[in-house]
């Protein structure tokens, strides 16, 4: 059975990581592990670790990336963002594709626990591929100004899949 080309929203927002080789990684809300791949094979010295709700994604992402998970490279947990546990300090970059929660409600409680994840000089990339230019402005509009009361300086990267998709990512950096 053949893979499925990868998402343009998943390339883009992998992009937008500007990942070195030994970049310490985490993915909120992983699904089946594609982007995570795309990430390990940026990674040389660094290390990936992602978290899913979903037993059978996690399965799924720990299967296409089974190779990195027994060099011990990677590491897929099932555990919502409310309840994951990492040291402070933990990653370089952490970051999600289409996970709504930034947007739809308060996320103060997650918004706190990755500030003291990201290592110093780190950052967050919340990105979105919205169905619909317009819900790329209201995201933005929803996200930034959120992130920013939660101690990040955050700034909008935008761009468009080759069918003419909107796709926004909110890249945030903790303040001093």
């Amino acid at each position: 059975m053949a893979e499925k080309a990868v998402p343009e929203r998943l390339s883009w927002a992998v992009e937008t990581l500007e990942l070195a080789p030994s970049d310490r990684v985490l993915e909120i809300g992983c699904g089946r592990g594609v982007a995570a791949a795309l990430v390990l094979d940026r990674l040389k010295e660094g290390t990936f670790a992602a978290i899913d709700r979903s037993h059978v994604a996690i399965e799924a992402a720990r299967q296409r990336n089974g190779e990195s998970v027994a060099a011990g490279r990677a590491s897929f947990e099932v555990v919502g963002l409310e309840d994951a546990d990492f040291a402070d300090g933990s990653f370089d970059k952490i970051f999600s594709v289409n996970v709504n929660l930034f947007w739809t409600r308060s996320p103060a409680r997650e918004l706190a626990a990755l500030r003291r994840w990201l290592a110093p000089g780190g950052s967050l990339h919340l990105c979105w591929e919205p169905p619909g230019a317009g819900r790329a402005r209201e995201i933005v509009d929803k996200v930034v100004p959120v992130v920013e009361a939660h101690g990040f300086a955050a700034s909008p990267v935008t761009g468009v899949t080759s069918t003419s998709a909107s796709l926004v990512c909110v890249v945030a950096r903790p303040r001093d």
